[in-house]
């Protein structure tokens, strides 16, 4: 497999370079779920911390292959990150660059590919993961103002507007609250079709519109709806409802679902 050749080389590259403490890959590759599809989430660490200079993340990452292009995810923020497209089969690839006192700190435990002295594997014995979940007071106290706000561009008749909230909505709240209810790390839409049941991948379903006015009110009903139900199912007594703030913006929305 092209995934398996690539970390191949890689690790034939960096054995001679004294800079670098290990290698590590996580994502589908800890699971083995690794397919035709699948980009590779690889960890490099290194004595020096380097993300102060992006360019010697490019050097990095022109060393492995033909790089076509990187850029770094300050978008998923997180500017350690070196995101590229390598040619040959247009391999997807995304490079986190870390220290080994970085490398304590982390969402997952990586596959160690390669190492020196057993640092990064002692690393992990020594200290846990954790994948951040969401904060459900933080979304109860925005998702009110969040409907009104969508609510007023679908009165205004900023249709592309209100389409673009409702996929911000389905992301980070349903999404992610679905994959909870599954039992699953909360990784919003992230291969929900095969990990929500099916009851679920129809709620989504239903949150999807089209560019109509019509039925982008009837997507944010079931946002709302949707929301409702998993808040009940999934947050616990010490979560303050935004009781008169949901009220007012559910009356709002229906002033503009009744124009």
């Amino acid at each position: 497999m092209i995934h398996q050749q690539f970390i191949s080389d890689i690790i034939q590259e960096i054995k001679t370079d004294d800079s670098v403490v290990g290698l590590a890959v996580g994502g589908s590759w800890i699971t083995n779920e690794i397919d035709a599809y699948s980009d590779l989430d690889l960890v490099l660490v290194t004595h020096q911390k380097i993300t102060d200079d992006v360019g010697k993340m490019l050097d990095f990452a022109k060393k492995f292959g033909n790089l076509l292009n990187g850029f770094t995810g300050e978008h998923v923020g997180e500017k350690r990150l070196l995101i590229c497209l390598y040619e040959n089969t247009l391999l997807h690839i995304d490079i986190k660059f870390l220290t080994a006192d970085e490398f304590f700190f982390r969402v997952e435990n990586p596959v160690v590919v390669w190492e020196r002295e057993n640092i990064l594997s002692e690393i992990i014995n020594k200290s846990d993961f954790q994948f951040p979940y969401p904060n459900y007071q933080w979304i109860e106290e925005r998702f009110w103002i969040w409907i009104h706000y969508v609510s007023a561009k679908i009165g205004r008749g900023e249709l592309f507007e209100a389409l673009d909230f409702t996929s911000f909505l389905r992301t980070n709240v349903i999404a992610s609250l679905l994959q909870i209810k599954n039992n699953n790390l909360p990784k919003a839409l992230r291969k929900a079709e095969f990990l929500l049941d099916k009851k679920d991948i129809e709620i989504l379903k239903s949150t999807v519109a089209s560019y109509d006015k019509k039925s982008i009110i009837e997507s944010v009903e079931n946002i709302i709806l949707s929301y409702q139900n998993l808040r009940k199912l999934l947050f616990t007594n010490e979560i303050t409802l935004q009781t008169q703030t949901e009220k007012r913006s559910l009356e709002y929305f229906e002033q503009i679902k009744n124009q």
